[in-house]
């Protein structure tokens, strides 16, 4: 069966455009001008993967990708966006996608990404990694896990199989993208992966030395990581990659 795609963009060129390009790429395509009906259809009939435009009128892509994740909801979200700021590309992956593109893009970058994110979505339930905790996970205290399920590293302690990490006794909350990178980083911990070696673990992918994907990524992990007057844990290595070590 193809996969199914569910497409918001209310821009009407690249809404038929894109909707064209993947229905000849294999895909069966549902295109939506807005995000109300993005809701209302990825209700209906949940798609595999949602291609979501962040500027759209009234309820915007962000806004559909966190009213689909506090229902527990965790399609992958590949974000369509002409802001190229950092912080715009941290507001969509706080928001819960799983990947962005940033516009103008080329019609190919969209297949790969749509690819990877695929692959990642049907990956066994014990080797994915899902998004955060719901809320009412949150709430309820957990009891910790043995010792001999967890990998660690430089302070940080991971549990693959119920996908939950720690700093110290501190909790980390961690998106599906987040959970993967870091425990890359711990399991290889001391050793320098470079850029091409991380895309091609994490996004199965590599997006070449022009995108700034894995950077938003890292910089937004060490936000959940990094703690005041504490050594920093994730490096870079300039012009090869970055390393995860306690200094």
């Amino acid at each position: 069966m193809p996969h199914t795609v569910l497409l918001a963009e209310d821009d009407r060129a690249i809404r038929h455009a894109l909707e064209r390009a993947l229905t000849l790429e294999g895909y069966r395509v549902t295109a939506v001008a807005d995000g109300v009906e993005a809701l209302a259809q990825a209700h209906r009939s949940r798609p595999d993967v949602l291609v979501l435009d962040v500027m759209m009128p009234g309820i915007d892509g962000l806004q559909v990708c966190r009213a689909l994740r506090s229902e527990g909801d965790r399609t992958p979200v590949l974000m369509l966006t002409a802001l190229v700021e950092t912080a715009d590309r941290i507001a969509g992956l706080d928001a819960g996608a799983d990947d962005y593109v940033v516009k103008p893009f080329d019609v190919d970058e969209v297949f790969a990404r749509l690819r990877a994110l695929l692959r990642r979505a049907a990956a066994p339930v014990s080797d994915a990694v899902s998004g955060g905790p719901r809320e009412a996970e949150r709430e309820t205290p957990r009891e910790p896990v043995p010792a001999g399920r967890t990998v660690e590293a430089a302070g940080v302690r991971m549990d693959p199989q119920a996908r939950r990490a720690w700093r110290g006794r501190r909790e980390l909350e961690l998106t599906r993208t987040e959970f993967e990178l870091l425990e890359l980083l711990v399991r290889n911990a001391g050793t320098v992966l470079d850029h091409s070696t991380i895309y091609d673990r994490i996004w199965g992918y590599d997006f070449g030395p022009g995108s700034k994907n894995l950077a938003v990524y890292v910089g937004y992990l060490r936000r959940k990581l990094d703690e005041p007057d504490a050594p920093q844990l994730i490096h870079t290595v300039r012009g090869v990659g970055y390393v995860l070590r306690e200094d």
